[in-house]
């Protein structure tokens, strides 16, 4: 059975994905919550340059806090509308949990994707969307394809890696990153609920 990192609570299977870092978790007095909403389309996936904030100058999907009163699910909708322009049929697809120092809470932030959308893609004062080649997908045409660069890993946030091929999947991911004051990654853990095995009767 898996010892589940503190911050993640999961009632059900789940198959270590990927692990390291130091020994111990960092502490944590409470918790806040966000979104991150990601579109994926036609062997696309389009992120947002964060222009302003915490994570400024990295690559990440459309999110923020959820407000009171709101679900995550709503909260990632708002989000997605005003950092983007555009709204979508969103699917919870996994939990992050991080922790940094020097900040009073810890980040507990819904995950989810969506495989179409809405309106028209905007940039924001916030974000600057751009689409990214999925690797080895068939993109419907070679135009389409040819000018879109690979996901951007070394400008992300460095967990990034672990997790993001689960959400391109379509698997449900559960995990916790620590990271340094400098955005390093210091300790992480990542699971997955274990696909279903395909019936080849």
């Amino acid at each position: 059975m898996l010892t589940l990192p503190p911050g993640i609570i999961f009632d059900g299977t789940l198959e270590e994905v990927a692990n390291g870092g130091e020994n111990v978790w960092l502490p944590y007095d409470r918790k806040k919550l966000y979104t991150n909403a990601f579109i994926i389309r036609n062997g696309k996936l389009l992120l947002g340059y964060k222009k302003r904030g915490f994570g400024k100058g990295l690559y990440n999907g459309f999110g923020g806090k959820v407000d009171p009163g709101e679900t995550p699910a709503q909260a990632a909708l708002r989000e997605l509308k005003e950092e983007s322009g555009i709204t979508a049929p969103l699917e919870h697809c996994g939990v992050l949990f991080f922790v940094v120092p020097d900040i009073d809470h810890a980040f507990h932030i819904d995950i989810f994707r969506a495989e179409e959308y809405d309106g028209t893609i905007i940039e924001t004062e916030e974000m600057r969307p751009q689409w990214f080649a999925l690797p080895n997908a068939d993109a419907p045409t070679q135009d389409e394809q040819k000018d879109l660069q690979p996901i951007p890993f070394d400008h992300m946030w460095k967990d990034d890696v672990y997790w993001m091929p689960l959400l391109l999947a379509s698997r449900h991911f559960l995990g916790r990153a620590d990271f340094d004051t400098e955005g390093n990654l210091k300790k992480w853990w990542f699971g997955a609920v274990p696909q279903t095995p395909v019936d080849s009767r």
